[in-house]
């Protein structure tokens, strides 16, 4: 990472209040340093000409109703120059039905701006070390039903679980209820480092590369 330990982002958002207090409440905990902050998609996309393929914020918290250019836009716009940079979508709760539209995007996150200081960058650590997809609790529900309706798959030849064992089980009833990998491994007491080697399995048993598909699988399927 640049800076040290740090993780390095930027923070896009229309309102000044917002980018302001955000960056001095994350910058605070010493873990974080944000090397700009930007109004819109334009300015964003704008700033991020000027740093050079080098100098590029690992991580972007984007808003996403913004004048003249709109996080989603700017998300699928910038993922195709800046596919190594991570954005974590950040969203109030009227705004579900952009979930998939984001998603769709290249959008890595989807939280609500209301969460604590803490919850996000627990959420960027998530992304930065085990390149998950954080989302809120009360977001994530709301997408899987969204998914649920939206995508079907194949049950296996077998009919069988995949082949998961009974604590893979447990780990992927876990990613379905929205919780990250540090709460499934308080809920099962075992080490965070075990349940991310269980997730590495259940993406390999299902075929997946991501915690989404891994969930659609599961509900499809009556895996859980």
């Amino acid at each position: 990472m640049k800076f040290g330990a740090m993780i390095t982002i930027a923070i896009v958002d229309d309102k000044y209040l917002n980018r302001n207090d955000r960056k001095l409440e994350l910058e605070y905990h010493g873990k974080i340093k944000v090397l700009f902050t930007a109004q819109n998609g334009l300015e964003f996309l704008e700033k991020m000409k000027l740093l050079g393929k080098q100098n590029l914020p690992e991580i972007v918290l984007m808003d996403i109703d913004m004048p003249e250019k709109n996080g989603i836009e700017t998300v699928r716009e910038a993922k195709v120059i800046y596919p190594e940079v991570e954005f974590l979508m950040l969203t109030v709760f009227d705004e579900y039905d952009k979930i998939f539209e984001a998603i769709k995007a290249g959008a890595s996150g989807y939280i609500l701006k209301d969460e604590s200081t803490d919850t996000i960058i627990n959420y960027i650590e998530q992304v930065m070390e085990f390149k998950t997809v954080p989302m809120s609790p009360s977001v994530a529900r709301k997408a899987l039903k969204l998914l649920a309706n939206e995508y079907t798959f194949e049950k296996s030849e077998s009919g069988s679980l995949f082949n998961l064992t009974p604590r893979e089980t447990e780990v992927l009833r876990g990613m379905v209820k929205g919780l990250d990998y540090k709460e499934i491994a308080e809920s099962l007491v075992v080490s965070p480092y075990t349940v991310r080697n269980q997730i590495t399995s259940i993406y390999r048993k299902l075929h997946v590369s991501s915690k989404s598909d891994a969930v659609k699988i599961a509900l499809r399927n009556n895996m859980i």
